[in-house]
């Protein structure tokens, strides 16, 4: 081969490949390269977020069981009491001493009529040890209406009593009850407002062959000592701070940062703070099987990105409220997600994408990469695209496209949209007939698609909010607990510059149970 014939052929390829660059630029003008492109849009400032927190409230019925209170009851109530009761007949019996000793059997405790009542059996022994005195001989004919029904020689009886010495015991049989229908107060003090009384069957006590009828002597000793010992546990109760030092030692066990662990691979470390700042009580219900506490909790509420120490005044007041069935929690926490993150999120919904998806039309646009800029009441959203004529000699031009939208909370779905969706054109630097056919397809492409969705982040935040809460709950020794978050929901959204913050609710059930009591 001759170096002519190189040459030739070497200008044959030469000029065919310029003929094809030619009708390329006729089929499709060139657009310019990234670098040529406008400046980027002006931002419009955002004011940064102010510290918010959420109002979270549990109340929580505790459901005390009657066997708890009274197995309470019977470690502390007194089993014995011992006394001595007044003389009946002092004219007869002179230097006469009635001692009574008695035992209670266990305790039953029901609840009737919203009123604690507390039943036990009475037995014991009265001994009467004395000397028939010598009245005994001006009293043979009035002793009858004393003793009752005896035969006719009782005056000669009784004389012939006088002056000798007696020790004699007679069992006695009886029950005593008490009821309490206990008042919280705002000073978190309890009120039991127990009162008592005592029943005794009939007690005859034998003198000498003759029974004499001494229950009514007997009782009021024993109501005195029921009283006595009801007004002391009255007194006691009533100035007992326990549920005030019960409360303080729980309060301080809420005031505090839980931890969360990262929402996904890469994303920093949440904290659940929790700043609880009111109590909540209402009166005791009382039913057939348990004494029911509605007790509860108001907190300010936030998630963090890292531990805090929140300050948490105990309340000298407790807010009483009205009774309810069931446990009830709410939290409301606003979680702030940084825009680096933000944009995770949204490329994971579009980059990579080409519209349309169903491959018609006479351009394709794929999108690379998006970035999410805060400019007042919108976003703007920086979408590196490629764009490109289809059919044989198609070339991509790469172009940065900047989008404008209103971000808008769909809560029924669970994802943040973009609303009012506008391409500002001037800046894309898209030119000539890709550009005009490009830019309504994208925007209405970015309409439907230009979402982020929040549902695995809420779902994410559900499970560690639930095990959060159960983490506070204490059990063991005869207290169990049931919590559960059943659904969260986001609610709200704001943002600045630097995040996105996102207002969640978690809404769940709470209810405590009482098997066992420790009486302070």
């Amino acid at each position: 081969m001759t170096i002519r014939t190189i040459l030739f052929g070497t200008g044959i390829v030469i000029v065919s490949f310029v003929g094809a660059l030619l009708l390329m630029n006729v089929l499709w003008p060139a657009a310019p390269t990234q670098t040529a492109l406008p400046q980027a849009p002006a931002v419009a400032a955002v004011p940064p977020l102010q510290p918010l927190t959420g109002t979270s409230t549990v109340l929580a019925p505790v459901a005390i069981a009657m066997s708890a209170i009274g197995a309470a009851l019977e470690a502390k109530a007194p089993k014995n009491l011992a006394g001595k009761a007044k003389n009946p007949v002092s004219q007869l019996l002179s230097n006469t001493t009635l001692n009574i000793t008695m035992t209670r059997g266990p305790l039953t405790v029901s609840g009737q009529s919203n009123t604690l009542v507390i039943t036990t059996p009475l037995s014991g022994t009265l001994e009467a040890l004395g000397t028939i005195g010598a009245g005994a001989n001006a009293l043979g004919g009035a002793i009858g209406s004393i003793l009752g029904n005896i035969n006719s020689g009782i005056g000669q009886q009784v004389q012939n009593l006088a002056g000798k010495a007696f020790d004699q015991k007679a069992q006695i049989q009886g029950n005593a009850t008490a009821t309490a229908r206990p008042t919280i107060s705002s000073n978190w003090r309890l009120t039991p407002n127990l009162s008592a009384q005592a029943n005794i069957v009939d007690v005859a006590l034998p003198i000498a062959g003759i029974k004499l009828s001494v229950a009514n002597e007997v009782k009021p000793f024993v109501d005195s000592a029921v009283s006595q010992q009801t007004g002391a546990l009255e007194a006691r109760l009533s100035n007992d701070p326990f549920i005030e030092n019960a409360a303080r030692k729980e309060w301080t066990q809420l005031c505090r940062s839980i931890p969360l662990g990262a929402a996904a691979q890469g994303m920093p470390n949440l904290w659940l703070e929790i700043q609880p700042t009111n109590a909540i009580a209402a009166q005791p219900q009382i039913e057939a099987n348990a004494v029911t506490l509605l007790v509860g909790v108001q907190a300010q509420t936030r998630i963090v990105p890292n531990q805090t120490t929140p300050n948490c005044p105990f309340p000298q007041q407790l807010n009483i409220v009205p009774q309810a069935n069931d446990g009830t929690l709410s939290i409301a926490v606003p979680i702030d997600i940084p825009f680096t993150e933000v944009n995770k999120l949204l490329e994971a919904q579009i980059a990579g994408k080409t519209y349309p998806e169903d491959g018609s039309g006479e351009f394709a646009t794929t999108i690379k990469q998006a970035t999410v800029t805060p400019s007042g009441d919108r976003l703007l959203i920086s979408l590196l695209v490629n764009v490109k004529k289809r059919g044989l000699f198609s070339f991509g031009a790469n172009a940065t496209v900047y989008v404008w939208g209103q971000p808008v909370l769909d809560q029924q779905n669970q994802i943040l949209r973009l609303t009012n969706v506008t391409l500002d054109v001037q800046s894309t630097g898209l030119l000539g007939a890709a550009a005009k056919a490009a830019t309504p397809l994208l925007q209405k492409a970015l309409a439907d698609k230009a979402v982020i969705d929040l549902k695995p982040f809420a779902g994410d935040a559900e499970k560690r909010i639930a095990t959060a809460v159960s983490g506070l709950t204490a059990q063991g020794g005869g207290v169990t607990a049931n919590v559960a978050i059943n659904d969260l929901r986001l609610t709200g959204i704001a943002y600045d510059a630097k995040a996105l913050r996102i207002i969640a609710n978690a809404d769940g059930t709470v209810n405590v149970a009482v098997s066992s009591l420790t009486m302070q």
